[in-house]
């Protein structure tokens, strides 16, 4: 499937870009490409369910486990038609309002899970730092609080910008650099005054996933400050094994949106490839890996995992 000259394309139309010079391999890379969709999709259904139905998982852990979950389940719905239908051959364009509506979901969710998991440093620091005012601390009042003021920060404040896109003038090439949606990807097409969108979406990358990491490293550091002061060493292991799951998505996260940014700030001479490939894994290797990462080292869902499929043979 190859990109169609400029003068084919409508001014509210875009071209996404699949793999360049991978098109005839199409129907070999859906394979791995639906495997790890599929994948995200019952993993992370999986993780719902089993909290749902067993009532010892039914703590503010958990909870913020769910959440984690429900965030990444809906960013591998919002990329799905997208990458999938490039990789099939049903579509490569991609119309600017559906275009718009996917760049406030995947950037909406990306704040949510960086939000999700501030919620779980918390979490951690509560239980290890607090643990005789845990329950009290974090009440189910208090993480439903807590769960609507992730939610309104992550879609409430990217309204503005991403509202603006519709009247910009589209005046230079329509092709995206990857398979799917970005804001900063649409302001590069862009030929009208994009200063407000450029500012107001580094302030709020400063004000959300940076001052998230700062909280979440700040929260760790007190953490081990704490963890330090138990005499045996066996409790202190204890501890900070309850912080490895919630650490390694932490990193799952982070540094796949680090490279994501290295490759579009300093990245530009770069083969698209780089892009395509980074975009990639910036919007699925969060969501396959979290559900892998708590089944994984979370002795309660494992074993809520292994009693039923049991059951199921």
């Amino acid at each position: 499937m190859s990109v169609r000259p400029d003068s084919k394309i409508s001014n509210s139309t875009f071209l996404l870009t699949g793999f360049p010079g991978l098109e005839q391999h199409y129907p070999w890379l859906s394979i791995p490409f639906s495997c790890i969709y599929v994948m995200v999709l019952s993993g992370n259904c999986l993780v719902l369910h089993v909290i749902r139905t067993e009532p010892s998982l039914h703590e503010p852990m958990f909870y913020f486990l769910a959440m984690l979950a429900l965030t990444d389940l809906c960013m591998g719905l919002s990329t799905a038609h997208t990458v999938l239908g490039i990789l099939w051959g049903l579509s490569q364009e991609i119309g600017l309002d559906a275009c718009i509506a996917q760049t406030f979901f995947v950037h909406g969710l990306s704040c949510m899970e960086s939000g999700v998991l501030l919620a779980m440093a918390f979490d951690r620091f509560t239980a290890i730092c607090n643990p005789l005012r845990y329950t009290s601390v974090l009440t189910n009042t208090r993480i439903i609080n807590i769960g609507v003021v992730i939610l309104g920060r992550s879609f409430l404040f990217i309204t503005a910008p991403i509202v603006r896109l519709k009247f910009f003038h589209y005046c230079r090439h329509h092709v995206l650099s990857h398979s799917f949606c970005l804001h900063q990807d649409l302001l590069r097409l862009a030929c009208s005054d994009i200063r407000f969108n450029s500012l107001y979406a580094l302030a709020l990358v400063i004000c959300t996933l940076l001052l998230d990491s700062v909280l979440i490293f700040i929260s760790y550091t007190l953490i081990l400050r704490s963890v330090l002061t138990i005499a045996s060493q066996e409790e202190r292991l204890k501890s900070l094994k309850t912080c490895v799951s919630h650490t390694c998505a932490v990193l799952v996260f982070y540094i796949p949106i680090i490279g994501l940014t290295m490759v579009h700030r300093f990245g530009k001479h770069l083969s698209p490839m780089v892009h395509v490939l980074m975009g990639n894994i910036y919007i699925l290797f969060p969501p396959l890996m979290n559900p892998i990462i708590y089944s994984i080292k979370t002795q309660q869902i494992r074993n809520r995992i292994q009693r039923w499929f049991i059951k199921k043979t």
